[in-house]
């Protein structure tokens, strides 16, 4: 039987999961929480360091940069905080660009009267996410896949300074400076689909249920849900879902209202998706190396991110 010219075969998002592994997970992560980079605190030689890694990791991916730098800078007080920031198109609807936000703070404690504060967990873990889920729609996007909206990737600077990063984010789309580097139109509030915050994505300690270690909390006030609990279904993953923190009304409003990077989303308007792994006894303390992750939970994780992110898509 002669087979049909006009069928088109769409790549599996199973290929996009060969591009990252547990063990490339915790050299990042090892990295990103050298004593070399000194804990990541704004404004700090670790910061810095962290976000040329980031437009690095950007570039690899086949990202494109917004204007003339990968970093957006803005005012900390006396320093200098930097966003960073990468570009992936989707399909142009005609006149309809809609645009997803996939971010990552990076910044953390830093060193504090001599201690070194590593933030793996907090929120290193959330950074390697981010970039890695860039890495897999590259891969997509190498095997001809496309999708309805565009996707802006964005390394947060300045959470631990009551969110700045996230703020000079929102400055930038209100005021019309931020602009589409394919069609170099302006992107409003209006045509921001939503906002996903990763933040601490790679421990164990803190599980929905007692003895299930492979589980993901996902805050969105029941917005996709659904959408998650299909993606789950994929082979390898069927993680324990959260759809609240722990059970908590309060603290689950507190997170998606107050807490980190989302409220600043939040307080203006923008639809917000926050996905974690909870706070531990070990969050934001010295005990927060490299070594107190799990990766092939975290890669899990990932990968459940990115097979909802393409149902959104």
């Amino acid at each position: 039987m002669a087979q049909d010219k006009g069928v088109k075969m769409i790549p599996s998002g199973r290929n996009a999961e060969r591009v990252v592994s547990a063990e490339q997970l915790e050299r990042q992560v090892e990295f990103l929480t050298d004593t070399l980079i000194k804990g990541r605190a704004t404004g700090s030689y670790g910061a810095n360091e962290t976000a040329f890694w980031i437009a690095r990791q950007f570039r690899e991916a086949g990202l494109r940069q917004f204007g003339e730098s990968w970093s957006h800078s803005f005012n900390v007080g006396s320093e200098i905080g930097h966003n960073v920031m990468g570009f992936m198109p989707g399909k142009r609807q005609g006149g309809k660009e809609m645009y997803v936000l996939v971010t990552a703070h990076y910044d953390s404690h830093g060193v504090i009267e001599g201690t070194l504060y590593p933030g793996a967990d907090s929120n290193a873990s959330g950074v390697v996410a981010m970039v890695n889920i860039a890495r897999m729609f590259a891969k997509m996007k190498d095997l001809g896949r496309s999708y309805g909206k565009n996707l802006i990737f964005v390394g947060l600077d300045a959470r631990e300074r009551n969110s700045l990063g996230a703020e000079a984010l929102w400055n930038d789309i209100e005021s019309g400076r931020l602009k589409d580097p394919g069609t170099g139109e302006t992107i409003t509030p209006a045509k921001i689909h939503s906002v996903i915050v990763l933040d601490i994505l790679g421990s164990t300690l803190s599980p929905i249920h007692k003895g299930k270690k492979d589980y993901l909390i996902m805050l969105s006030g029941g917005n996709y849900a659904y959408d998650l609990q299909r993606a789950n279904e994929n082979p390898g993953l069927g993680l324990d879902l959260g759809f609240d923190y722990y059970g908590s009304e309060g603290f689950t409003d507190m997170f998606r209202a107050r807490v980190g990077d989302q409220k600043i989303f939040s307080q203006e308007g923008a639809f917000c998706v926050v996905f974690t792994s909870g706070i531990t006894m070990k969050t934001n303390k010295v005990e927060d190396d490299y070594l107190s992750l799990n990766y092939e939970i975290l890669k899990r994780r990932i990968f459940l991110i990115f097979h909802w992110l393409t149902k959104v898509l």
